[in-house]
């Protein structure tokens, strides 16, 4: 019988970085619904968002950005949590904040600041239980959408991957697993260093993300494509060759066979799972 896990009963919002700030998409689709309007929208109630800007150089001046749209967009109470060390994530104040939300958001920056600060502390635990256990919504964009996956990437040039070892990964925050996400992935041309990620475990989804373009994740698997860019999903389930474990450092990678999947905007993915008995790809609705 296939293995199965209970499904999170709370939902991820992964977003590529830049996304539209106001009201409405692109310029020429002002009255479509916004990212962050989806995010306020798919929150159980709209009470309280917490904004946590670590990731971020200028944390105070990213958090304020988020804290005048939500309150924008109707949220009754918008906070922010500046965690700068361990002490302070692992902190009473930092889980009573944390317990008040209804959400968070996580901004962009340097996703390896995010897992080093908030790795094995009580803040990660509580944040993840209350995501598997409750309606709860976790939003990241650029740095903060890369560290929600298993393996992170953390460094390598964007016209780089195509010899081994010039990728570098951790292990994310580990709310989506088996996925490894990169965002601006057709601005800044990074198709072939997640290749090279997939191709190191083909267990493992690719998952790109374009600029003010992100996923909804439903039930730890389900993928809503929202937005006004594209996704690209790799998939090497199916490879057939891949040269990865014989070559040295510094040499090419080659991977045959891997599946590429490009989604607009209302599209449908399902990611593998043990026990997913469904194709993955499904039709817009």
């Amino acid at each position: 019988m296939p293995i199965t896990f209970p499904a999170p009963k709370g939902k991820l919002l992964i977003i590529g970085g830049h996304e539209q700030r106001g009201k409405g998409g692109s310029d020429s689709e002002q009255s479509s619904e916004s990212i962050l309007q989806r995010f306020v929208k798919e929150l159980h109630q709209k009470h309280t968002v917490v904004v946590i800007p670590t990731a971020s150089e200028i944390p105070e001046e990213s958090a304020q950005d988020y804290v005048d749209v939500f309150t924008g967009f109707g949220v009754k109470q918008v906070e922010v949590l500046n965690v700068q060390s361990r002490e302070q994530a692992n902190s009473v104040e930092a889980l009573e904040m944390l317990d008040r939300a209804d959400g968070v958001m996580f901004t962009g920056g340097d996703q390896l600041r995010l897992t080093s600060l908030l790795g094995g502390t009580l803040l990660l635990e509580r944040l993840t239980e209350r995501y598997l256990r409750e309606p709860f919504v976790i939003a990241g964009t650029s740095a903060g959408a890369a560290a929600m996956s298993t393996p992170m990437i953390y460094q390598g040039r964007n016209d780089a991957g195509f010899v081994k070892d010039e990728i570098h990964i951790t292990t994310g925050l580990q709310l989506l697993r088996d996925v490894a996400i990169d965002t601006h992935f057709i601005a800044r041309g990074r198709i072939v260093r997640m290749a090279q990620i997939i191709a190191t475990n083909p267990g493992c989804i690719g998952l790109g993300l374009e600029e003010d373009t992100a996923v909804l994740v439903s039930k730890g698997k389900e993928l809503e494509v929202i937005g006004n860019g594209i996704v690209v999903v790799l998939d090497g389930h199916e490879c057939t060759n891949n040269n990865i474990a014989e070559i040295q450092p510094g040499e090419v990678f080659s991977i045959r066979d891997l599946r590429l999947h490009l989604l607009a905007k209302g599209q449908r993915f399902t990611l593998p799972g043990f026990a997913s008995s469904k194709p993955p790809l499904e039709k817009p609705e």
